[in-house]
């Protein structure tokens, strides 16, 4: 730390013992200059001199007020101001008083505002250059006078510039940390969303693929004893759903890992393209699902098409899971201007109609992803029984901060 730098933060530590310094420097600085007189003729002499007992007096209230002008500014001013108009009319020869008034109105210029700074200070330079003008010893164009005019001014206006460049690195200061708690804010809210993306990817996931498993698991177990054949097929759907749900988590766990690293999972996330292969899994186990699509010659972007993908799988395995065993479901995805729509029915029992207030992650999650795409998303139970989920995704990206929600 430079000497500099610790003396500022030894005046930041003790003001007060700081302001007594400053108070004996400036006394010393006024006897000094109350010991010598100029004498102007051919060459400018300086003469001794001795002050009366009245300027010292006087300069040591100056100086010893000066210990409180951060404390009290204006009473500190007010005081040396009178001091120095007291000193302006009875001395002489007259002494520097004034000094202890300009110290003080540069205090209270760096403390105050502008309009305050101008007020206070015009009346200070109008008072103490008046006050010496029409009743000091001197003549009224004095060098002497003329001198209290100026000093006062340059009291004033390096209080004011102090003051303007101190607020200058105030506000240096608060925009840099309000732009730091905005860079911590963001970070902790990208560092939720992805945690909530990553949740609903999880959830979709595992239910899809568990819901699979416990059918077939639970049709090999029904015909395990009369009919191995089609237990053994039950349980390589088993099998084969086992391996596509780890596959899938794979990939999605394989998200958290570093960009870097050699093991992160490349293959792209799961879209409309992989639809039919989507509802064969649902077909093979005993769900009637049928697909109608008008969406030909639509490429969408990819946190769209990760979307509609997810919300299929969720809105069947919905069905797999609540409607009955002899339900059946109807998938539309057709293209309505600049929306993509997503149409997921079924004529079940009804059963799942709680899962929109129960305690489910399911339709949470679809208005979650719908949500984050500026999208609409209706689900509840049709007039007659079934379900219905209804999914309006924008193809356009609409997101708050116009980054890609994938």
């Amino acid at each position: 730390m430079s000497t500099l730098a610790r003396a500022r933060c030894q005046a930041k530590a003790h003001p007060l013992a700081m302001d007594a310094v400053l108070a004996a420097a400036v006394l010393v600085c006024m006897v000094a200059g109350s010991l010598v007189e100029p004498r102007h003729r051919d060459s400018v002499n300086w003469v001794l001199r001795t002050p009366d007992l009245l300027s010292l007096v006087l300069m040591t209230l100056g100086a010893a007020a000066l210990v409180f002008r951060r404390r009290a500014g204006m009473a500190v001013l007010a005081l040396t101001g009178t001091l120095s108009v007291i000193e302006s009319v009875t001395g002489d020869p007259r002494t520097p008083v004034a000094m202890s008034a300009v110290i003080a109105l540069y205090t209270v210029a760096s403390t105050t505002d502008r309009p305050t700074t101008w007020r206070v200070g015009l009346l200070t330079m109008t008072v103490l250059t008046g006050a010496a003008m029409a009743a000091g010893p001197l003549p009224w164009y004095a060098q002497e006078n003329l001198g209290i005019f100026a000093w006062t001014g340059i009291g004033a206006t390096a209080g004011d510039a102090v003051r303007s460049r101190r607020a200058f690195v105030q506000a240096i200061r608060e925009r840099a940390e309000r732009a730091e708690r905005t860079r911590e804010e963001e970070a902790r809210r990208r560092v939720a969303e992805e945690r909530l993306r990553i949740a609903r990817d999880l959830h979709d996931v595992v239910a899809h693929h568990i819901a699979l498993v416990n059918v077939q698991a639970g049709v090999a177990a029904h015909v395990m004893d009369k009919r191995p054949d089609q237990a053994k097929e039950a349980l390589a759907h088993v099998r084969e759903a086992s391996r596509s749900a780890l596959g899938e988590l794979r990939a999605t766990v394989g998200l958290l890992r570093q960009s870097g690293d050699p093991e992160a999972p490349t293959e792209p996330a799961p879209g409309l393209d992989r639809l039919d292969e989507l509802t064969g899994t649902f077909r093979s186990a005993g769900l009637h699902v049928e697909v109608a699509r008008a969406d030909q010659g639509t490429t969408l972007p990819a946190a769209v098409d990760l979307a509609a993908y997810r919300i299929i799988q969720e809105a069947l395995t919905n069905v797999q899971k609540h409607a009955g065993p002899q339900a059946k479901a109807e998938v539309s995805v057709v293209r309505v201007g600049p929306n993509i729509e997503i149409t997921v029915l079924d004529d079940g029992s009804g059963e799942n109609e709680t899962q929109d207030s129960g305690g489910g992650h399911g339709l949470l999650g679809m208005r979650e992803r719908v949500s984050a795409l500026r999208g609409t998303l209706t689900t509840g139970p049709r007039y007659g029984g079934g379900f219905r989920v209804h999914a309006i995704l924008p193809l356009k990206n609409r997101t708050p901060t116009g980054e890609d929600p994938a």
